[in-house]
């Protein structure tokens, strides 16, 4: 399954449920509040927007469309 950007998903973090939607799909290395990300056209990262505004980025296996 893959995502794109506007798709509402939901993930683990930290023991709960996080919720959030996808604003950017990245094809490329890149980092996000300090955390460094491998990212390639083979395995992209989601980049997804929280609901307190705070962005992830996450494979398209740790994400599960809401």
């Amino acid at each position: 399954m893959t995502f794109k950007v506007g798709d509402k998903v939901r993930w683990s973090s930290h023991g709960a449920e996080a919720h959030g939607k996808v604003v950017r799909v990245a094809h490329e290395d890149g980092e996000i509040a300090g955390f460094q990300y491998r990212a390639s056209r083979d395995d992209p990262r989601y980049i997804v927007e929280l609901e307190d505004g705070r962005h992830a980025a996450h494979t398209e296996h740790a994400l599960k469309r809401v």
